[in-house]
């Protein structure tokens, strides 16, 4: 067994996030079968892009002033789901979706994929 700390994971900055890699490939603890991570967008990472690729689960941790936009294309993103803490969002493989939030507000979330392969398409 493996203990992780997320205060001690290393921090990558993306555009609209940064994450913390802690389960599958290239994180702190190995794995070829899923993938298990920290997320945390926020005005000091910038805006995030509409993006897609494969299945996850998101449990939010915390969240303020925040929402996420979903839909088949990145033109059309027009379901919405205001964020709360606690909430367990699954996001169907291949989905576009966008994580965004006010200037004072943000999102700190936990994800999940079933696999280390084909996770991000681009």
């Amino acid at each position: 067994m493996e203990l992780l700390q997320r205060e001690d994971l290393d921090s990558i900055t993306l555009p609209g996030r940064v994450i913390q890699k802690a389960v599958g490939r290239d994180s702190a603890v190995d794995s070829n079968k899923m993938t298990m991570g920290f997320g945390h967008y926020s005005p000091k990472s910038g805006p995030m892009e509409p993006h897609r690729h494969a299945e996850e689960i998101c449990y939010v941790l915390g969240a303020e002033k925040s929402w996420v936009r979903f839909g088949n294309n990145k033109q059309m993103l027009n379901n919405k789901i205001n964020l709360k803490t606690g909430m367990t969002l699954h996001i169907p493989d291949m989905e576009f979706h966008v994580f965004e939030f006010l200037e004072e507000g943000f999102v700190d979330l936990i994800f999940f994929y079933g696999q280390v392969e084909g996770i991000r398409p681009e």
